[in-house]
């Protein structure tokens, strides 16, 4: 492996030009595909093998007129104080605000004085705007008439509210991102000391995500990608982007200060660190595609998307960084050494610190570990689910518009269950769906059950059920459960099929998927990459320490955004105006990014500790070596990553500013406590057992050379045939 990326870093040296070209081409082609795509993106929720689903996808084969999926408003009016929606000047004015809601891609907006959706103290009604066509792909003009109705209904003294998918809009990132990419720079300037050394990495970076970003918008309608999709891809490209620049740069200047020549010092870097760049772009690689196994579609292309982004990160280290190298000339170095003046050859403050862990490796692993079991406590309260506009902030009008539906309604109204009765086996399917509505609107916690709705054939029928409590509540999940468990014996009775759906099922399904398929993607994630670290480091415990370490950062991660998303710990801090459950699909997530990150500094760390182990240093000494070359590199990196992360709290979009506060804090206990305090630790208290390893594992495995010991032999000058020393006479 190290020979052949040494060959690839010299050849990307010569022929700089033509690799520069190839990138700038490959960004000009993405970037064209872009402008010309199509701009509609697919955010559907699909969740294969749930109940929610199948009922979905019957609805879609019995009622073809209609569209599950189809986006939807829902508009609240309210009466001013003392007054009657129902008195004739306020109905007047909800009709005409209800008339301004037709349009080409409206299906349906009824009055609500003839739907009935009236309160009882005739204070409130509402009605439910139907679309033709998905949330994606309403138009401006759509979008803008339901703000200039809304506008026109509040200007005749009602408030008027809205809420539903017709409103949901592209996150917006905030100024905080950009602020995270200037701590990058000067991080990275105060880090080389040379604005070359610190522009290298950035402009790599932004290649890097520009191609990734730019090919995930030409293919997002050809491959129905989602909207989030980009910046979640663009959070972690542009993060190991830097990262993996910044190791390839910092080796290429240690090869420098070593004299050797530039192509040379190229071809070495990228030999070496190259070889931890491609196996920590790797670890990432399995955890972003390993989501796969979850079986949620929207989720596997947010994780094989972000791959994609990791594996062109990685190939531009490989080969742009050393072709740029070779324009930067000795403008890669700081001033100091390009002047020629010696530095001081004494201890840094990595060497300080492992030599300071290293007298007290028992003190410092449990400082480690209790620090991050106590972070960890809250995720023992941790509750899922997926937003609705109860978590808006209070001052939006989706969150104004629930809390009124709520008030003048019941909280029930919020989110109610559809229940599909396919009654294609039933002998009576008409007399089956009347049965089945009178057992459920019987049960507790229900508060209204509509009708049944035949479809045109007579074999399906569809009515709403309205809860008690809030869609998000436990009782509303028991009830969801509650009605499943009926529907088995109102089959044997009627012989017709109970299926429970609408968004707050579909939310209990997700929810409960996510849940069952978190402990087999751990399994096989952390099961692959184990595997991988052990060709890499020719070692058992290493790896298994790293999974270890992993664990517990990860834990602790999620403590604290239950801590400040679920319980308003310093909410106010993060911009969080309205707490609630935790995303369901923020753990699972989560344990990819942050798994394939932490390995990152596992491998850039280690390695070097390893490559000084083979090169006949003492345990102890390897460990301070490691520290010394990559502590300050690793400290920098993990800075970057923090801040780059960062930068997406300030979204929007509740789902981005979660995950980028929980990959923030991942990433800070993950390389500040557990690489930099428990590994060192760690790796004192075992000494030669480290690098263990059982002799037929050893010979069965293959030797990728990841610490160039065999590139190190190959470049190694050979005794002339005249130096070597004479036989003696008579032999």
């Amino acid at each position: 492996m190290a020979t052949f990326l040494y060959k690839i870093g010299r050849l990307a040296f010569r022929r700089r030009w033509y690799v520069a070209l190839i990138w700038v081409l490959l960004l000009g082609l993405a970037g064209a595909g872009a402008a010309t795509a199509s701009k509609s993106t697919n955010d559907d929720f699909s969740i294969p093998g749930t109940e929610a689903q199948h009922a979905f996808d019957v609805l879609a084969e019995r009622y073809p007129g209609q569209k599950a999926d189809a986006a939807s408003a829902r508009m609240v009016f309210r009466a001013p104080d003392g007054q009657k929606i129902t008195d004739p000047k306020n109905k007047a004015a909800v009709e005409k605000t209800v008339r301004e809601l037709a349009g080409p891609q409206v299906a349906m907006a009824p009055s609500p004085f003839a739907a009935k959706t009236v309160s009882k103290d005739g204070t409130t009604a509402y009605t439910t705007v139907t679309y033709k066509v998905k949330s994606n792909e309403l138009t401006d003009a759509s979008r803008d008439g339901l703000d200039e109705a809304q506008k026109h209904g509040q200007d005749t003294g009602l408030s008027v509210e809205m809420g539903g998918s017709a409103l949901q809009k592209m996150p917006e990132a905030g100024n905080t991102e950009i602020i995270g990419i200037v701590i990058s720079a000067l991080v990275l300037v105060i880090t080389f000391g040379s604005l070359v050394a610190a522009g290298l990495p950035l402009l790599t970076a932004i290649i890097g995500v520009g191609v990734g970003i730019s090919s995930i918008t030409a293919l997002a309608s050809t491959l129905g990608l989602s909207g989030n999709t980009s910046t979640l891809a663009m959070m972690i490209g542009l993060a190991v982007g830097i990262d993996y620049a910044l190791f390839i740069v910092s080796r290429y200047r240690a090869e420098l200060a070593e004299g050797r020549e530039r192509e040379e010092a190229a071809g070495r870097a990228v030999g070496t660190a190259g070889s931890a760049v491609v196996f920590a772009g790797l670890t990432v690689v399995i955890a972003l595609a390993g989501l796969a196994v979850v079986n949620i579609p929207m989720l596997t292309k947010m994780g094989m998307a972000a791959a994609g982004t990791v594996v062109i990160a990685v190939l531009i280290a490989l080969t742009l960084i050393p072709a740029l190298l070779g324009f930067a000339g000795s403008k890669v170095l700081a001033r100091k050494d390009r002047k020629g003046v010696e530095r001081e050859d004494k201890p840094n403050m990595g060497t300080r610190w492992a030599r300071f862990v290293l007298r007290r490796p028992v003190v410092v692993l449990l400082a480690g570990v209790i620090g991050l079991g106590a972070l960890a406590a809250p995720a023992a309260s941790l509750q899922l689910g997926l937003p609705d506009d109860s978590s808006q902030p209070v001052k939006t009008t989706q969150r104004k518009a629930y809390d009124l539906i709520a008030e003048g309604f019941g909280p029930g109204f919020n989110g109610p269950l559809m229940v599909v009765v396919d009654g294609k086996d039933a002998k009576d399917p008409k007399k089956a769906a009347q049965t089945v509505a009178k057992a459920v609107g019987g049960m507790g916690d229900v508060a209204v059950v509509t009708p049944p709705m035949p479809n045109k054939t007579g074999d399906t029928a569809l009515f709403n059920v309205v809860p008690k409590s809030k869609p998000s509540s436990g009782q509303t999940e028991d009830l969801v459960h509650a009605i499943r468990d009926k529907g088995s014996s109102l089959k044997a009775e009627t012989g017709a099929t109970v299926l429970v759906t609408g968004t707050t099922a579909m939310n209990i399904d997700v929810s409960q998927k996510l849940n069952d398929a978190l402990l087999p993607y751990l399994a096989l994630v952390v099961g692959l990459a184990f595997l991988l670290l052990i060709v890499v480091f020719r070692s058992v415990l290493v790896p298994l320490k790293a999974a270890l370490g992993f664990l517990l950062s990860v834990v602790a991660a999620l403590g604290a955004v239950v801590a400040v998303f679920q319980w308003g710990w310093l909410g106010s801090l993060f911009g969080v105006e309205e707490t609630g459950p935790i995303m369901s699909m923020m753990p699972i997530f989560m344990v990819g990014v942050v798994f394939g990150l932490a390995m990152d500094y596992e491998v850039f760390l280690v390695t070097r500790m390893r490559e000084a182990f083979v090169h006949g240093e003492r345990p102890g000494e390897a460990v301070v070596t490691g520290f010394r070359h990559g502590a300050r590199v690793v400290t920098a990196a993990a800075v970057i990553m923090i801040s780059v992360f960062a930068g997406f709290i300030g979204s929007s979009e509740p789902m981005i500013k979660m995950i980028g506060f929980g990959l923030a804090v991942a990433v800070f206990f993950d390389a500040f406590i557990v690489r930099m305090a428990i590994v060192p630790a760690v790796l004192a208290l075992l000494g030669k057992a480290a690098w263990w390893l059982p002799r037929r594992l050893d010979k069965a495995l293959p030797n990728v050379d990841v610490e160039g010991e065999g590139l190190r032999k190959r470049l190694a000058p050979q005794p002339a045939e005249k130096d070597r020393d004479p036989e003696p006479a008579g032999v």
